[in-house]
């Protein structure tokens, strides 16, 4: 599953790539591993962030094609969120 985290991040450093974004976010995708993005970019980690979002594999991809929106994920139970709701809901309109 390796693979799928270092395509992920390579899609999001495209994405995010001078967004500036202000804080810590964790990405859990179930049964592949975890993705850190902050204002430096997108990498793979599992350390301390001030958001943590998790997903299942199917989820995350459709969030990064821009095939499902954020908010519809989480308003569908298919996004979890726990820590800065402000910081997930900004990151959000960054990878529409």
């Amino acid at each position: 599953m390796s693979d799928v985290l270092e395509g992920a991040v390579s899609a999001l450093n495209a994405k995010l790539a001078g967004s500036g974004l202000d804080g810590a976010v964790k990405f859990v995708i179930e049964e592949a591993g975890a993705l850190v993005l902050d204002g430096a970019g997108a990498r793979i980690g599992d350390e301390e962030a001030d958001c943590t979002l998790t997903a299942d594999i199917d989820t995350f991809r459709a969030l990064l094609d821009g095939d499902l929106d954020p908010t519809a994920a989480f308003m569908s139970g298919r996004l979890k969120v726990d820590g800065d709701m402000g910081l997930a809901m900004r990151l959000g309109s960054l990878l529409a």
